[in-house]
């Protein structure tokens, strides 16, 4: 590890051929997506505290970390036949395989740069998404599961790390890849009930990785107020117990009020309290941002703005007022109490 960090750096990592990723026509995970996201960098107005960082293709090796060798080869040779169908709502064209491994690269490069000093945090701008990759199956528009590799590799050289995914649907395949390894912890607060119908408050991981799993399940409309009372209640004692050494963040941005998809209530404000509190679980350094879903371009613009800001430590006028007053703070105390009654709080 270098003996300094740049205190306010934050490296963006993206690749042009991650638009080559093509799920078919009227598909909501589509490449101006990624536009967006540049839109929300320009939005941030966060100036020379970007760096700007090519990620290198992840190698077999380290996806095998996540997913088996067959599984690889089957989308890859899809992939090369020209594409095709992987699952009901995911597809694959001839140049989703080189975006998926760009994708899974993107965090690996980020680690690496971190490690060297370069940067207080990076943000992974990357397309396909990687949530809901189990180890050996495709779905929810997920090939690869980007924050898995990078966690996965993390955990092999002996950190603790915290993967916190605030998408609106729960990333089933990241914990089910983690839910017995008491290395990596999984955090998610996410719509309920929504696709793909996991993440009960009652999963809390199994043998020694008991209570290295957190859901917290929110009903529709919730509020960014809400998700800040989750954090403070729940979700950072439970986390200081753990006490990672690095923080991964699946930014889903799908919880937006305006994404066509979901019904959750949050604004692109309320992204820059709670990106605020995550971050802070850990020293600088230690910090990576990884894009999953959001599907309202202008949302999605205005949203990835505001964590920029707060990556950068950088405070702006807001893109969106912070939204209040909706349904959750009952979810969040049933979570809560099961928890204290099995002893894991």
């Amino acid at each position: 590890m270098a003996d300094s960090v740049a205190a306010v750096t934050v490296l963006f990592t993206t690749h042009a051929d991650c638009l080559e990723h093509l799920a078919g026509p009227r598909h909501p995970e589509r490449p101006e997506r990624l536009h967006a996201v540049w839109a929300g960098v320009q939005l941030a107005g966060v100036g020379e505290a970007i760096e700007m960082l090519e990620p290198r293709p992840a190698a077999l090796a380290d996806m095998q970390l996540v997913h088996p060798a067959d599984y690889l080869a089957r989308i890859e040779g899809i992939c090369a036949a020209g594409g095709g169908q992987l699952d009901p709502d995911t597809w694959a064209a001839a140049g989703s395989w080189r975006a998926a491994t760009l994708a899974a690269g993107a965090g690996l490069t980020a680690i690496d740069a971190l490690r060297a000093g370069r940067a207080s945090s990076a943000f992974c701008a990357v397309r396909p998404p990687g949530h809901h990759a189990t180890s050996n199956e495709s779905m929810g528009f997920c090939l690869v599961n980007n924050v898995a590799v990078a966690a996965a590799a993390l955990a092999a050289a002996g950190e603790r790390v915290l993967v916190f995914d605030f998408d609106a649907h729960h990333g089933n395949g990241t914990q089910a890849i983690f839910y017995h390894d008491p290395q990596v912890m999984f955090v998610s607060l996410h719509q309920w009930p929504l696709y793909p119908g996991t993440g009960r408050h009652s999963e809390v991981g199994e043998g020694a990785a008991r209570g290295g799993t957190l859901n917290i399940p929110l009903p529709a409309g919730t509020t960014g107020d809400v998700y800040l009372y989750a954090f403070d209640e729940l979700v950072a004692p439970v986390v200081t117990r753990f006490a990672p050494t690095w923080v991964l963040v699946s930014a889903g941005f799908d919880a937006h009020r305006d994404d066509p998809i979901t019904e959750l209530g949050l604004t692109a404000g309320d992204y820059g309290p709670l990106v605020r509190r995550v971050l802070s679980l850990v020293p600088a350094g230690h910090r990576l941002v990884m894009l999953e879903g959001g599907y309202d371009l202008a949302a999605l613009s205005n949203s990835a703005a505001t964590v920029l800001r707060a990556m950068a430590d950088i405070d702006g006028e807001p893109l969106e007022e912070c939204s209040s007053g909706g349904p959750g703070h009952g979810a969040v105390r049933r979570a809560r109490d099961y928890w204290e009654l099995e002893g894991l709080l």
